[in-house]
């Protein structure tokens, strides 16, 4: 009997933890709830019917590229913020449930040290990939002007991909190859990564393990390939692409490349196998097409465009079925919006924007409730 009444304890003290930690969950959600409901609806515009609110996260500077960890629980970003004595992109990460980034600073994660871009959580959440040119300068690297008033991008050479915790200890470096190697992002299976590379002399996709281990070449056709993600399972991958065709598109292209340049301003999105097989192009919109990301379903791409712009700008985001069908643009801005990614529940998008910036070229990020 003392037994049955023993084991009747302690079945129930474990009920009770469940159910207790079972409504710390709930209150939880209902608070991140109640913070997205609480902010003001001027920030969505009219016609942005797949966003049931909207907050701005961040405050003054140029916030971009913000990524969530496996849990949902934390965004890891790059920032240039003048006020954080940031002369260039640097690495920070933050639990945006709890963080109020209009009077605090998010948490350091990369070294402080030269340019850094594309940081990406690994299995477990403890974790951190990234590029940075640390290693070759501690100063940033300097930023080309335009070329004959075109708009271009750099491609650092001494760009390396790199592992760090959380508290900014480098623990792996995943690249050392002579060249380019930076835009890492993971599968949310766990298994692999997926990064662009000079190292063949154009630039192109690799995968490769957590580890680094097992490098294999994805792309290899003459252009920009780069900003890739996997899908949902894994097994696809969505990127952006330039692909010059003409002669002079292509002696354009190369002489750029050549002075460690690319020129953004004609891409388009391409899809593929995880392993390269069944690549196809998934856009032909004109102008800018770029940071796709995968719709939680697997199905749908969602990314930024400037296609139905006549002065390059403004950017807003789109979503398009994977077999090319359906485009419908999402956001109604006036300026920009880009950097879309859905939280791996598929309740929220965190993106970038210049919306409530005064009228300044402020870039913050936003999350969005998000409704199909």
């Amino acid at each position: 009997m003392k037994y049955l009444v023993y084991l009747s304890l302690v079945l129930s003290l474990f009920t009770a933890c469940l159910n207790s930690a079972k409504k710390e969950e709930v209150k939880e959600e209902i608070k991140t709830e109640e913070a997205l409901d609480s902010t003001s609806i001027n920030l969505i515009k009219e016609g942005e019917n797949n966003f049931s609110s909207l907050k701005q996260l961040t405050f003054g500077g140029d916030n971009a590229e913000a990524y969530w960890s496996f849990d949902d629980s934390k965004l890891v970003f790059q920032v240039t913020n003048p006020e954080w004595d940031l002369a260039c992109d640097q690495i920070y990460y933050f639990d945006w449930r709890n963080y109020d980034l209009s009077s605090s600073m998010p948490n350091l994660v990369s070294t402080g040290l030269g340019r850094t871009t594309c940081s990406y959580f690994l299995p477990g959440d403890s974790t951190i990939v990234y590029a940075s040119t640390h290693l070759a300068d501690s100063a940033c690297p300097p930023v080309p002007e335009r070329i004959a008033g075109k708009y271009v991008w750099p491609i650092y050479p001494s760009f390396d991909i790199f592992v760090a915790d959380l508290d900014g200890n480098i623990t792996a470096q995943l690249t050392n190859e002579e060249g380019y190697d930076a835009e890492a992002t993971v599968s949310p299976k766990g298994d692999k990564i997926v990064f662009t590379s000079m190292r063949t002399g154009d630039l192109e996709l690799f995968t490769c393990n957590i580890d680094g281990s097992d490098v294999k070449q994805i792309t290899n056709e003459l252009g920009y390939d780069g900003g890739a993600f996997f899908s949902p399972d894994g097994s696809k991958l969505i990127f952006r692409a330039s692909r010059p065709k003409t002669e002079e598109a292509i002696k354009e292209y190369k002489e750029l490349l050549a002075e460690g340049l690319v020129q953004p301003t004609e891409m388009e999105l391409f899809i593929c196998n995880a392993d390269g097989s069944d690549l196809r192009q998934l856009t032909s919109l004109g102008q800018a097409n770029w940071c796709p990301f995968f719709h939680p379903s697997g199905k749908k791409v969602i990314f930024a465009s400037n296609h139905s712009s006549k002065r390059g700008f403004p950017f807003n985001l789109y979503m398009i079925n994977i077999d090319g069908t359906g485009l419908k643009q999402i956001t109604q801005d006036e300026t920009f919006d880009a950097f879309p990614v859905f939280s791996n529940d598929g309740k929220h998008l965190v993106f970038s924007s210049n919306r409530n910036n005064g009228g300044t070229r402020e870039t913050n990020l936003f999350v969005a409730k998000w409704k199909d």
